[in-house]
């Protein structure tokens, strides 16, 4: 521990009690590695501030230091954007201990929160008030609002809802000197210049630290409907989905599975069945929901629109959910993909997007370039049709050595995200640049675009201390520059 890093820790204890820092290693270990453990950071202390002040506080106590800070939530991030470095020049910042439900407006459809909210817990409160905040994922036990307000989180109902930064109606966060931006009030017009909350969004803690949202909420689910559905390609996929996007806006979820993937969750996960009889190259599971009694049942409707799709074979097979329980069991194949392809060996995972009618043709040619290029690797893709963004994932040639993925990620990483570029892509759709992608957006990415990036990083955070070595690479500045 630097002397610098202890006064900034004996400032926090002496204004805000011992449990504002926590300096003990076993109960620091287990946030000092990323989501996938493939990043390894130190921190000699955990700054864990329980309100927008302490926050406040601790920034400032670091930027006046010359402290670097890495603001971290749930820590689950997929791109190592939550970890510390490994030389331990920096201390974590949590905000897990700032985790109130401030208040929710049923009539506004409005939530403020703090940036420790678990988005479970998130889900449950609005509930009570009969509302919903319409974004899920899989880490939903333990991914927090700051979390999820920093990396613009997506998730599977983005077909509908948007990612966060459609869901974000205000943010209060503190910025890299230890001031305060409060903009939690929900505007519907402000023009007053740069919009600081649509910044912060997406920045990864590189800005600054949000310490509370206000989010917009929906009229929670009177009924929902799940099926899932057997056909042929990609291409009939994203027909079936143009046919039932022109003909209601009751439909949420759409996610398209190779028979690849449904194939390593049957084999893995305990409990899985297939829903349907017989083999079919692709499935898509489909979730449609009313949210009020006057709508259309969710099952009827699924049932009315599958018919003609089924008579002239764009389906081949479809089945809809009998019951809440089977409803979530076709959820569970879904959700079970990437457990059952860890389960299935190595491989190396890219979250890209691409225009959703390029989408398709991406699938397979984008597949078969990579095999190709890579002879005995398989590879294949799977998520959100209705939004472009999949999981593309290239797997390790049978017996591979232990370190396959770590050894061949420089070389095979860098083809596919050539593919997503050239096919007018983003390299990340919803898991954030962090550091795992950070040479890569530099080398993909236009002189304009990495030019406004690090100009942006500068001026609000000159002295490089939130969250360095994410997103952009940027050394401090030393006086007199």
């Amino acid at each position: 521990m630097t002397p610098a890093q202890q006064h900034v820790i004996d400032a926090m204890t002496a204004r805000f009690g011992p449990k504002a820092a926590l300096t003990d290693a076993d109960a620091i270990a287990p946030w000092l590695n990323d989501w996938r453990g493939r990043y390894h950071g130190s921190a000699p202390a955990i700054l864990q501030p329980d309100s927008t002040d302490g926050v406040a506080a601790a920034v400032a106590f670091a930027a006046q230091h010359g402290v670097a800070l890495v603001p971290q939530g749930g820590n689950t991030s997929m791109v190592g954007g939550a970890t510390p470095p490994a030389d331990g020049s920096a201390l974590i910042l949590s905000l897990r201990r700032m985790n109130r439900v401030r208040r929710i407006d049923a009539a506004a459809n409005l939530a403020e929160v703090e940036a420790g909210v678990i988005l479970a817990d998130l889900h449950a409160a609005a509930l009570v008030q009969d509302r919903r905040f319409p974004l899920t994922l899989g880490a939903k036990g333990s991914a927090t609002v700051g979390g999820l307000v920093s990396t613009n989180a997506g998730g599977t109902q983005v077909l509908r809802f948007g990612t966060m930064r459609g869901l974000v109606l205000g943010l209060e966060a503190v910025l890299p000197d230890g001031s305060i931006h409060d903009g939690l009030t929900a505007l519907k017009k402000d023009n007053r210049g740069y919009d600081l909350n649509q910044l912060l969004i997406g920045a990864e803690g590189t800005l600054g630290v949000v310490t509370a949202a206000s989010l917009k909420l929906v009229p929670a689910v009177r009924a929902r409907a799940v099926a899932w559905v057997g056909l042929a390609s990609p291409h009939a996929a994203l027909e079936l989905l143009r046919m039932l996007e022109a003909a209601t806006d009751m439909v949420e979820g759409f996610e398209i599975v190779p028979a690849r993937s449904l194939g390593a969750v049957l084999r893995h996960i305990p409990g899985t069945r297939a829903p349907l009889a017989g083999n079919h190259p692709w499935h898509v599971l489909i979730e449609a929901v009313a949210t009020s009694d006057d709508r259309e049942a969710p099952a009827a409707l699924i049932e009315r629109l599958l018919a003609p799709a089924l008579e002239r074979g764009l389906v081949a097979d479809a089945a809809i959910a009998a019951s809440e329980g089977q409803a979530e069991a076709f959820w569970k194949l879904r959700e079970s993909i990437s457990e059952a392809e860890r389960a299935s060996g190595q491989a190396l995972q890219h979250d890209i997007s691409v225009p959703v009618a390029a989408m398709p043709d991406f699938m397979i040619d984008g597949a078969k370039a990579v095999e190709a290029r890579f002879p005995g690797v398989s590879a294949g893709a799977f998520g959100h049709l209705g939004d472009g963004n999949v999981h593309f994932h290239v797997r390790a040639p049978d017996g591979s050595a232990p370190d396959w993925a770590r050894s061949n990620s420089g070389v095979i990483s860098p083809f596919v995200h050539d593919l997503v570029v050239a096919a007018g892509g983003s390299i990340s759709a919803e898991h954030g640049i962090g550091q795992m992608k950070r040479d890569e957006l530099a080398r993909l990415s236009s002189p304009a675009r990495m030019h406004a990036l690090a100009a942006i990083k500068r001026a609000f955070d000159p002295g490089n201390l939130l969250n360095p070595g994410k997103l952009v690479s940027l050394a401090p500045e030393r006086p007199g520059q």
